[in-house]
């Protein structure tokens, strides 16, 4: 029986590096049947929403989409496409490795580091008060009132929001995901020096679910020391476990350590579905130029295998792409080592995976 995936292209480059990433799926041999769905900028264009329903129904029915990059279209509801699908799926773990590999230009070797970021909360809830407005005053009146600080009137506010539910459900799932892939420590990372009543509270949980884990190694850390000690050593850490916001930006940062987002992918896990897609954004300047890598929807790919249990497909897919990112002759511009030599085409990368997949036996 094929797996039934929904798949969504996406915007820009999207469609591009969708195409690539399909074709080599196809050629590990796993049989897939194909949901297309269309979102961003072009579900707003044909469907006059960026987010349809019939998108997030066909992901509720599959439990598994495979999504290029998005638009969020200006002038609409949406503060992202992203952000929304993930809080209407309820898809709460948002993992992203970063991890070396041979060939790639980057400052550091022998880096393997998984962030695992919360992804329902923290500022990225979108409570949002605007400066002037009749609820921003009210909450400068409120804050005076419970705390005696005065807050300037001409304020804007954005709540952070930090339960224990989700602090103890993220540091739960980072310790399960430590067990099933034999990583030997989590890292909590936090600010609860100074916001004590979030990150506090953060913190707290995190203790309290690592002591069910005695097997698995367990440190926190401020997020400024994580910052400053991983483009220092960042081979001491392994999983990364954060709020929301320190999430999205220390996750940019570790895929600098080892080469940037073109190699970065991700997954956005809930209980029962899950959805991989890359790191990086749609470059719509670079749309319909068959130039752009299309390596970190690739290794995303490999990921879904892993979750759907094909694990030797995974492996395959992978090693696929190491070997040619490796030999270094059919990669894109910004894994060329040497500039001046002529970089592949996005197609071109496919046909290399694919040709090192048909030379492994399959």
């Amino acid at each position: 029986m094929p797996y039934k995936i929904t798949l969504i292209p996406g915007d820009g480059t999207g469609p591009e590096i969708t195409e690539a990433t399909k074709r080599v799926l196809e050629a590990t041999g796993v049989k897939f049947e194909w949901d297309i769905g269309i979102i961003g900028q072009q579900g707003q264009d044909k469907f006059g929403t960026p987010l349809p329903d019939y998108v997030l129904e066909s992901i509720k029915k599959n439990k598994v989409a495979l999504k290029g990059p998005v638009t969020t279209p200006v002038g609409t509801g949406f503060r992202s496409v992203n952000v929304a699908l993930r809080q209407r799926l309820d898809l709460y773990a948002c993992l992203r490795p970063c991890k070396s590999y041979p060939g790639v230009p980057s400052p550091f070797e022998n880096v393997d580091i998984v962030i695992v970021r919360e992804n329902t909360e923290d500022l990225y809830i979108g409570i949002e008060f605007a400066r002037g407005t009749k609820e921003s005053d009210r909450l400068t009146k409120l804050i005076f009132e419970t705390t005696q600080t005065t807050v300037k009137q001409d304020s804007g506010f954005s709540i952070k929001a930090i339960s224990e539910t989700a602090s103890r459900r993220i540091v739960r799932f980072a310790f399960e995901y430590a067990r099933a892939n034999n990583r030997k420590k989590v890292s909590a990372v936090h600010k609860a020096n100074i916001l004590k009543f979030s990150d506090g509270l953060f913190l707290a949980a995190a203790r309290e679910v690592a002591k069910e884990y005695p097997d698995i190694g367990f440190e926190d850390v401020v997020v400024d020391a994580l910052c400053m000690r991983l483009v220092r050593n960042p081979q001491q850490y392994d999983i990364i476990v954060l709020p929301n916001l320190y999430g999205d930006i220390v996750s940019d940062l570790c895929a600098g350590l080892v080469g940037g987002l073109g190699i970065a992918p991700g997954a956005n896990v809930g209980d029962d579905i899950a959805l991989f897609e890359p790191t990086h954004g749609s470059a719509p300047r670079y749309a319909g130029q068959n130039k752009v890598n299309p390596i970190a929807m690739m290794l995303s790919a490999t990921m879904m295998l892993r979750h759907l249990n094909e694990t030797k497909a995974s492996d395959r897919l992978e090693k696929a792409i190491v070997d040619v990112i490796a030999e270094g002759k059919n990669v894109t511009y910004d894994l060329k080592l040497d500039r001046n030599q002529p970089a592949a085409t996005t197609s071109e990368v496919a046909d290399a995976v694919i040709e090192k997949l048909k030379k492994q036996g399959g």
